[in-house]
């Protein structure tokens, strides 16, 4: 059996307790109980001791409704929850999404970089047919470390892209299990709702 939610042991102990039809039964016991109490013809000890009674089967009635109303104010505050949570998805999506867009807009300056150093390369082979060596291998080293510099920043937009995509790739199983969740509480709620009306019938 799989782990049970907090709102699902919420629900059983509700149908347990008798929050609704248990409660409309006790009160109805306890008018009836008044009624019979005030027409009849016992001892005070006696009537004293009805009298307790129903105050009793009062008490639980208040500590019932007290209870069901602890349990609705709980229910509202997981609902703001849930769409805190949502909405904070919703955003990191978004920021991923322009992360996602700024590291392509990276990746095409790179390549042109790229594209650029190979004119260059191009250029210093040209150069190099020229008499004047010593100033072409001054260029020629100049190029390389410009190589060195376009290379190491390909790696780290690269290494930014991976990680976004990573990122994103948690965001959105993030979102599928929320939905999940969500759907299975639906779920349930309608299942014990359909389980509740027959009971209800038959009382």
């Amino acid at each position: 059996m799989g782990s049970i939610t907090d709102d699902e042991v919420i629900r059983k102990r509700l149908l347990i307790d008798g929050d609704g039809a248990g409660d409309d039964r006790r009160i109805n016991l306890l008018l009836k109980s008044f009624i019979k109490w005030c027409h009849s013809n016992v001892t005070p000890e006696e009537g004293f001791t009805q009298y307790q009674r129903m105050f009793g089967t009062l008490a639980q009635c208040e500590f019932s409704m007290g209870k069901t109303l602890l349990v609705y104010d709980m229910n509202l505050k997981e609902m703001e929850n849930y769409e805190k949570i949502y909405t904070d998805i919703e955003h990191s999506i978004s920021s991923a999404h322009e992360k996602i867009a700024e590291c392509k807009k990276e990746i095409l300056r790179a390549k042109r970089i790229r594209k650029n150093r190979q004119e260059y390369d191009a250029l210093a082979k040209v150069i190099q047919q020229h008499p004047d060596r010593h100033e072409t291998m001054k260029q020629l080293d100049a190029l390389d470390k410009e190589l060195q510099q376009l290379s190491h920043i390909k790696e780290n937009v690269e290494d930014k892209l991976e990680l976004r995509k990573k990122q994103f790739h948690v965001l959105l199983s993030t979102i599928q299990e929320l939905q999940q969740t969500l759907e299975n509480d639906e779920k349930m709620e309608s299942d014990e709702a359909s389980q509740e009306s027959p009971v209800e019938n038959g009382d």
